[in-house]
Order: structure tokens, then sequence, then C-alpha cells
């Protein structure tokens, strides 16, 4: 305890009108309290805050204030902070609790403040009531949790519906090419070519809207790395060479040699709906990929001789399901959802897409990304296969665990003349290949109980010492595209897959 003296003085100090008048004023409970931690002062918000009155505090002890739980082990914290007093807020990172008359405990945020009176050192505590803020963190905590929950539920219906939308799309679009390859009836194949039409318009939905929902959910979280941008232009080129072709436009892509940073499976996806827009809107003419150094930055264009896009429209184009020219209940080609899914990529990469358009002379798109660092260059393992086949006759392994897909795909490439060995799981697939070579693999990524197609690609290679050649088909192309990014021996397709499509990816592996 104070010496009676200072005890007096302080007394004397604590019960002046001023000090009194200005404690009282206080938005929050103020204590006042000694050494030994007994009560020397309490203004008028303590009692409302706690249910005493003053006289039945005064000279108290402080735990008084507390659930006994927490008494003893205070004790403690307070002879500690009387060897090392300080302004600061009491047990910082702890939940702390008063307990008011009634026995009834809340949540409190207390400050302490040492004041020097003579050679003795009292302690002010202000105590602020937070049980209504710790009701919105707890509030907030929830809804945080609810969200993840809802967000994890999200992703898992959208690798379900990527999975499962796709897969009877991928067996009618396959069939459909196998049909149209047996009919020899100008009728029939009329009417094959307009349900091929229909298959490939519901395919270009889907896969837009799941594109769109997957970025909304937050399901897809950016790769960032440093890449060579030559291997993705050139697997661009050989994606859209005939598209461009079949229109008459000449189809123009640097071979940059250039290191940058950022997900290069998401810059893939931009670029390809960029130029799939632009093929489509240009009737004549050309569309150029290109990339040129701007300031600290690569800057990557895609140019066009196309329609172009009117001044009041270009606001409007990252919208979904708008089409610059198409009225909401005319016939459309496409949906709509391209640019959309791009303006999405761009944020979540935190960049920025620019347009310049002129009516009837084309557009330009453009994005810039920042330079990465080349990747120190490591000697190839394994030797190329001399057992190269030729396409016709060629020996292929077939892995796919959905029945219907399975069979028309090898109806399909049967068809074409190729010997088929098909497979349901990658445990199959790897026994096949451990009886004989096969000259390509064609293969689906999600396979039986987590293995994927991948794995099979890597045990054909390790057993064959070269890099066998594969074609990898998924309903989500982006994790496979970051695992084997730049493979020359490899093709990476989204289902549903196109028959034509196919078959050109086989004929152009089997041929290298």
């Amino acid at each position: 305890m104070l010496g009676r003296n200072h005890g007096l003085a302080i007394a004397n100090m604590l019960s002046s009108e001023l000090v009194r008048s200005v404690l009282d004023s206080a938005p929050d409970a103020m204590i006042v309290i000694d050494a030994a931690g007994s009560i020397l002062f309490v203004n008028r918000q303590v009692s409302a805050l706690f249910g005493y009155e003053p006289a039945e505090l005064l000279g108290g002890r402080i735990e008084m204030l507390m659930p006994e739980r927490f008494r003893t082990r205070h004790v403690g914290h307070r002879d500690s902070y009387a060897k090392s007093v300080r302004v600061r807020p009491m047990g910082a990172g702890l939940d702390l609790y008063g307990m008011r008359k009634n026995g009834a405990e809340f949540p409190v945020e207390i400050s302490l403040s040492p004041i020097v009176v003579g050679d003795e050192t009292i302690v002010a505590a202000a105590i602020r009531d937070v049980t209504e803020r710790k009701r919105v963190e707890r509030a907030l905590q929830e809804a945080h949790a609810e969200a993840e929950r809802a967000n994890i539920a999200k992703s898992r219906f959208l690798a379900t519906a990527s999975h499962d939308l796709r897969q009877p799309l991928q067996t009618l679009g396959l069939l459909n090419g196998a049909l149209r390859r047996t009919v020899s009836e100008a009728e029939s194949l009329e009417m094959l070519r307009e349900q091929d039409v229909a298959i490939e318009g519901m395919s270009r939905l889907l896969n837009g809207l799941l594109d769109i929902s997957k970025l909304e959910s937050g399901a897809i979280k950016p790769q960032v790395t440093d890449f060579d941008l030559a291997p993705l232009f050139e697997e661009l080129r050989r994606d859209f060479a005939n598209f461009a072709a079949n229109k008459g436009l000449r189809l123009s892509i640097d071979t940059p040699r250039v290191h940058l940073r950022s997900d290069p499976a998401l810059i893939g996806q931009v670029l390809r709906n960029l130029l799939s827009n632009a093929i489509k809107y240009t009737q004549r003419g050309s569309v150029e990929l290109r990339c040129e150094p701007h300031g600290e930055f690569e800057r990557i264009e895609v140019r066009d001789t196309g329609v172009g896009i009117p001044a009041g429209q270009l606001g409007h184009i990252f919208e979904e399901f708008y089409q610059v020219g198409v009225s909401p209940n005319s016939s459309r080609d496409g949906y709509g959802l391209g640019l959309s899914i791009v303006d999405r990529i761009a944020r979540l990469l935190g960049l920025r897409i620019e347009v310049q358009s002129e009516l009837d002379k084309g557009s330009v798109f453009s994005l810039e990304l920042p330079r990465g660092a080349a990747p120190v260059a490591t000697q190839a393992t394994g030797a190329r296969s001399e057992m190269a086949a030729a396409t016709s006759g060629a020996h292929i392994l077939l892995v796919e665990d959905e029945p219907g897909v399975r069979n028309a795909m090898r109806t399909l490439l049967k068809i074409e003349g190729y010997q088929v060995t098909t497979t349901a799981s990658a445990a199959e697939a790897i026994a096949e290949l451990q009886r004989e070579y096969f000259d390509l693999i064609v293969t689906d990524y999600h396979l039986e109980q987590g293995r994927t197609g991948s794995q099979v690609i890597a045990a054909a290679r390790k057993l064959f010492d070269i890099q066998v050649k594969a074609i990898l088909v998924t309903g989500d192309t982006s994790s496979a595209i970051r695992e084997m990014q730049g493979d020359p021996n490899l093709r990476i397709t989204s289902k549903p897959i196109n028959s034509d499509e196919l078959l050109g990816l086989v004929r152009s592996l089997l041929a290298q």
C-alpha cells in the first residue's frame, strides 16, 4: 500500500472538482488503482457498466470486477506490470472479460495508463464493453466461413459440371463425326452437318458459361511464373491456322524472343478468345498477333481488319452475351461470352485490356505484361523415337473412363484406319504400355480414383525413355496446361472436342 501521506495526497487529488469532472465525462469506465490493486477511484460509467455503487468498490481489489477463474492469474500480471509500467492495452491479443455485480460476464477492452504521484505510481484503467463489437466480429467470421463453404461447394459443382455436362456432348460430337464418315446419302449428310453445328453451338455456350462461373466463384487462382512466350504463340498459330485459312484470311503471328511474368495458361486463354473474336468478325484481310517492347513492359496486340466497333458500343463489348451489331432476338454466331471472359481474367491478373477500333477498318486489342527471367537451360534427356509410324495404320492407346466417350472415340479412330487399344483406367493403360509400344496416346485428363492422364503419359515416357507423343483431352485445361506447358510432343485440347479437330491433332502429331 502507499504511505499514508501519499494516500491522502492521491485521495485529495482525485476528489478535486476538476479531476472528478474530467473523469466522469469520459466515455469509458475509469478506475484508478494503486500498486497493490486497491481501487482508489471510479467514475460514473463504472456503476453503469458493472452495476456497483462507488462506495461498494472504493478500497476493494480490482479482481472483484473479473470472473473468478481469472483472479489468481491477474495478481501475477498486475505485479509484473508494476515492475515495468507504461501506457499500453491490457492483455493484447487475449480475450478479456469483466463481471457485473449480478455475476454476468461480458467482453471488455482495457487500456492502462501509469500516473506518477511523488515517488509512487498509480494506474488508471479505461474499460470499454465490446459486446456489440464482438457480436459483429462473430457475425462477420460466420459470414466469411459460410462464403468459403459456398465457394467450395460451387467449385465442386463446377468441377462436376465441367466433367458430367461435357461428357455427353463429347460423345455426341464424336459419334456425329464417325457417322459423317460412313454415310454417303446427301440428305443424311446434310442432317448430320446441321447436327454438328448444333453440337458445336452447345459446346461453345457450355464452355463459356463454365469459364465465367469459375472466374466469378474464385475457383481459378492465378499461378504466376516466368515463361517463354514463343511456344505459346506457336501453339496459337497451329490452333488458328485452319480457322483463318477457311475464311480466306492471312494469319500473321510473331515468334517473340521474350520471357514474361504472369500466368501462362490464363494469358493463353485471353489470347485464344481475342484471336477467335478477331477471325470471326473479319471477313477479308488479315489478323495479326504480335509482341513489342513498350517501356518496362511487353505489349501484346491482336489486330484485325474486321468490321470494327462503333464508338458508342465500346463500353459494352465486355458484357456477357453482348455482340456488336447483333440484336437480342436475331440468329447468333457465338454467344458474346469471349470478351467477358477476357475482361474477368485480365482483372484477376491485374491487367488492363485496351481497345482501339474504327468502324469498317478493324480493331486492336492490347495488353501489357511485365518481363520475366529466362530459365536456366537444362539438357534434355532421352532420344527421339526411331519407331515413327506413318499416319495411316498407327497404333493408338486410348485411355477414357467414360464408356460412351471411349466407344465413340474408338469408332472414329478405327474408321480413319488407326489400330486402337482402349483402356478405362490409368492402371489398365500402364499395363498395356508394359506389353507394347504405342505410336500415340490419347487420354482423358481426369481418370479413376484421382489418377490423371498426365501420369499415364509420364509412365510411357519413362518406360520407353523417349518423349512419347500424346493428346490430353480435358474439361479443365488450366492445371494440365501448367503441368506440361510447351511440350512439343503433347497437344492439350478441351472437351467437348470436335471430331475433325481430334483427327487433325492425331495426324499432325504422328506426322512429326
